[in-house]
């Protein structure tokens, strides 16, 4: 086994140390080579490939992570995730080549969970089109809703859907739940509802996506889901673009049969020439949920610890494969 002030670490999330500059300084003093990503944003497989031969460890953000690039690799070891999401990672070839793949379960849950109920204010509210309007000398009166007493659906109820449901509770909202995992006197402890996914659909005002890519999943949010909603609805997605089939929510948005949606990722990042970007009732973002410093920072810490413990001989926390 290397030593680890002789191994060589590639780090590719471009927030890594962002907010704590201790994260590049204790992993510089460890070990033999730190590489950065030169991009400035995820890698393709091609680039990957091209900066993967030599390298030990791998803190990985949401690069192209597949057979082909990982064909490169001819000393990795371990892909310590800067995230939860391994969708991105190709799980059979790492276990081919016997690489290690931890991620960082919980650590971005808050921040991603604050985005969630800012974008369900942002439908409630025309905040966005009243500041537009403002700045250019109007005076408007945009009608808005209030969130006491309305009905708040989560399609997952992991770490993210917990601390969304906690931070609702104080706006007076009934919170309806969707997840295999939890039971009704789970639920009740959690001060929600579990129901089945016909009810959430049927009775919420509000649906925010807090679901993994699973095959179960992918493609959830189809033609049949949006036509199940509360006419006037809205949907929030916070989690990830492969849940949504964004022909049919432009097909509903465009129609009128949902109020509006905030989109936090999509099929293809950036989605440029994407025609849900043209519809006023659509709020997109550019996947800044876990854009905080404690998340980024806890986010860091996770998975550094879990690299360098993986060259170290040592087991990681957070273990996938």
């Amino acid at each position: 086994m290397k030593p680890l002030n002789e191994c060589h670490i590639l780090v590719t999330p471009t927030s890594y140390g962002q907010h704590d500059a201790r994260l590049k300084a204790e992993l510089e003093a460890q070990v033999g080579r730190v590489t950065y990503n030169p991009t400035g944003k995820p890698l393709s497989s091609v680039q990957l490939a091209a900066l993967l031969p030599g390298v030990d460890g791998y803190i990985a953000g949401l690069d192209s992570i597949d057979s082909a690039a990982l064909g490169m690799a001819d000393s990795l070891r371990v892909i310590a995730r800067y995230g939860v999401g391994i969708n991105n990672v190709d799980l059979d070839a790492a276990q081919q080549r016997d690489i290690v793949v931890t991620n960082t379960p919980g650590a971005n849950a808050r921040s991603v969970a604050e985005l969630a109920v800012a974008l369900i204010l942002l439908l409630a509210r025309p905040i966005l089109p009243a500041t537009t309007e403002t700045r250019a000398g109007g005076w408007p009166r945009l009608p808005g809703v209030s969130l006491e007493g309305k009905t708040v659906g989560l399609i997952g109820f992991g770490a993210i859907g917990r601390q969304v449901a906690r931070l609702l509770s104080g706006f007076d909202c009934r919170i309806l739940v969707v997840d295999p995992l939890l039971d009704e006197a789970a639920a009740a402890v959690a001060g929600v509802e579990w129901v089945d996914l016909a009810l959430l659909l049927a009775e919420s005002d509000f649906v925010s996506l807090h679901a993994p890519v699973l095959p179960e999943t992918i493609g959830l949010v189809d033609a049949a889901f949006l036509e199940r909603m509360k006419p006037g609805a809205s949907l929030i997605n916070t989690s990830r673009g492969e849940l949504v089939d964004e022909v049919a929510l432009y097909e509903a948005l465009a129609g009128g049969r949902l109020h509006g949606a905030a989109l936090d990722a999509f099929a293809n990042e950036p989605p440029v020439g994407n025609p849900l970007l043209a519809l006023p009732n659509v709020i997109p973002t550019p996947h800044m949920g876990a854009h905080t410093d404690g998340a980024t920072t806890a986010m860091g810490r996770m998975a550094l610890r879990d690299c360098l413990a993986v060259l170290r001989g040592e087991a990681p926390l957070y273990r996938v494969i």
